[in-house]
């Protein structure tokens, strides 16, 4: 029942299949009104909002639709203001979100597509008319009013891009005033949980309502207020931190146990945490592949299981130190069953994880009280600007704390790699460890065994195929061309020159590739402005051609198994056909489009195979 329940709520919650999505009517004519779901957020050259579709124009006729797009708005001065719930008529088309394709590389179709975000624009001032009117449910005026009076108190008071960052961050949740390389701090140390609004903040706020609201259990005739205001300021704050699975889990979490309480019934911890995730899959089935969703349930289920064991372990006598320890019992305890899931999605583990939390948690939770109190007393300019000065203060020791220990050698072990079943495998030692353990029964070290040999076993396979790989990638890479030729485990980068590598190609296209494939040696290609020229990898002849270049016509043709045409080569395939006997042809990402067009016109005639990186994705290819 259950099963078909999950399978009937997925494909619902799936927009592609709903019978209004406004893609199974869209065409090129077509005339669209959507509303603005955010105030939009600038970026470097434009504006992005995510947008509801709200009807199209059929025949004269306007029909209501489902479905979400990405508008994206030139900046401009002489543009109309946007701003949430603005209304907006589009005429021009839509593009389909796509993921780069590069292998080990975020799917950013698929998590849009979890959103039901599936289409995105770029507008011009002149392709889009903003109405007069708003569409704004006075639940979302609410929020959205409570959320933009606390990103104006915050930057008044606390100073400093990193620090006022990440005081938005701690409070409600808002990273657009993130530092990128602060982030990056506290994800490679294993702090970055502190940053998400997770259980943590939720206990903090718990803890609060219920010291505050207590004296109202002492009067019997207002005692139904205590559970109304828990409640109420429980949802409020995680309704204005963005409603993100990790903070709904604790939310509903606290509320079951809230209305547990009111009622005189406290249930068991196990039940309340079963019955938000049920609950919560069942309002957005899709969760359930969020990383942030699967460490939030992990984490808070390995603190539940193994914190008190974990504790046990060490007696302390002195009190300040027995405090110490158990704060490190939580943080060793939450690593249990978080680790393989960590692995398996960020493919690192942060080696100082028990020295960054020690201090990370529980100033991070002063901070959040502290930034709440200042919220409340921002009217008091005086006070309030002292409190500001000292919550800056303990934000920037927290930073500079955070950042001397990632610049400690050997604090991060980078570059794991696991498979969904090597996870499983891992998840699975530590049920069967604890029977061991705690029953003293064999069976149970027999199945940690087991999965022991078989993770190993996977390991090893894994890696004997990384030995014996050769192959080619084109990565698909906007206006730049990338290509890794990998032989075992090591590889040969060749880029546009030969300069560094771009921070981006390096960190987000060609790492994850290389961490999926083994890569354990990459060198560039040293390179004079161009690579023109046929070299062999593997048997394989391969021709990259990024500039004008003369082929004389051969009575006898030579055989080319890889033609990659890269920046803005001044070839004709026909001649070039005259010359070689082409295998496969690919665009890379550096080659403009109306060339790109026109080359394939000349590749389809001639029954060519080829591969453009910007619609399919990068292009890999086995050279054994």
């Amino acid at each position: 029942m259950f099963t078909a329940i999950g399978g009937m709520v997925t494909g619902y919650s799936d927009i592609r299949n709903s019978s209004n999505w406004f893609d199974k009517y869209y065409n090129d004519d077509h005339t669209i009104m959507v509303t603005l779901a955010e105030n939009p957020v600038e970026k470097i050259k434009s504006l992005k909002a995510d947008a509801t579709v709200n009807s199209i124009l059929l025949k004269d006729e306007w029909r209501a639709v489902k479905g979400k797009m990405i508008l994206y708005f030139i900046k401009d001065s002489s543009s109309p203001p946007l701003a949430y719930g603005s209304q907006i008529i589009i005429k021009k088309v839509s593009q389909k979100i796509k993921s780069s394709g590069n292998p080990g590389s975020f799917d950013y179709k698929r998590y849009c597509l979890f959103q039901q975000l599936t289409h995105e624009v770029y507008l011009r001032p002149g392709e889009y008319i903003v109405l007069n009117k708003k569409k704004e449910p006075w639940l979302s005026v609410f929020i959205s009013h409570l959320r933009h009076k606390v990103l104006n108190i915050i930057p008044f008071f606390i100073r400093g891009e990193k620090e006022k960052g990440l005081a938005e961050a701690l409070l409600i949740g808002y990273k657009n005033d993130l530092d990128k390389t602060l982030v990056q701090s506290y994800t490679r140390t294993g702090v970055v949980h502190i940053i998400a609004i997770s259980g943590m903040h939720l206990g903090l706020i718990y803890g609060l309502l219920m010291l505050l609201s207590s004296p109202l259990q002492k009067k019997k005739n207002i005692r139904w207020l205590k559970p109304v205001i828990v409640l109420a300021g429980l949802w409020i704050f995680s309704l204005v931190a963005g409603a993100q699975p990790s903070v709904l889990r604790s939310a509903v979490m606290f509320s079951c146990i809230t209305v547990g309480d009111s009622m005189g019934r406290r249930s068991s911890i196990f039940n309340s945490l079963a019955a938000s995730s049920f609950l919560l899959l069942l309002y957005n089935p899709f969760w359930l592949w969020d990383a942030g969703f699967q460490l939030s349930y992990a984490a808070v289920l390995s603190i539940i299981i193994f914190m008190q064991p974990v504790y046990d372990c060490i007696y302390i006598k002195n009190k300040f130190a027995d405090y110490i320890w158990k704060m490190n019992a939580v943080t060793i305890s939450a690593q249990i069953l978080t680790v393989p899931v960590s692995i398996y999605h960020f493919h690192q583990f942060p080696n100082f994880f028990l020295l960054t939390n020690l201090v990370a948690v529980p100033l991070s939770s002063l901070i959040v009280l502290g930034e709440i109190l200042l919220c409340l007393i921002s009217f008091a300019t005086p006070l309030a600007v002292v409190t500001g000065k000292i919550l800056q203060a303990l934000i920037w020791f927290m930073n500079t704390y955070i950042e001397g220990i990632e610049s400690l050698p050997y604090s991060l072990w980078d570059g794991l790699q696991i498979s969904i079943i090597q996870t499983t495998l891992l998840i699975l030692m530590v049920p069967a460890i604890c029977f061991w353990l705690s029953k003293k029964r064999v069976t149970g070290l027999f199945a940690t065994l087991a999965c022991l040999f078989c993770f190993i076993l996977l390991r090893s396979i894994s890696f004997i195929r990384a030995r014996d790989q050769q192959k080619i990638i084109v990565y698909n890479v906007p206006k730049q061309r990338a290509i890794d030729l990998i032989e075992g485990r090591k590889s040969i980068f060749i880029g546009d020159d030969q300069g560094p590598v771009d921070d981006f190609i390096s960190g987000a296209i060609l790492k994850p590739s290389r961490i999926r494939y083994r890569i354990s040696e990459a060198v560039t290609a040293q390179t004079r402005g161009d690579s023109t020229g046929c070299f062999t990898c593997a048997g394989k002849h391969i021709l990259l051609i990024d500039r004008t270049r003369s082929f004389q016509l051969l009575l006898t043709k030579e055989s080319v198994d890889l033609l990659i045409l890269s920046k803005n080569a001044d070839v004709f395939i026909p001649r070039l056909a005259g010359s070689f006997l082409i295998g496969q042809v690919v665009f890379d990402g550096s080659a403009p489009p109306w060339k790109i067009r026109r080359w394939k016109r000349d590749c389809d005639s001639l029954h060519i195979p080829n591969h453009d990186v910007h619609e399919k994705g990068a292009f890999v290819m086995n050279l054994r």
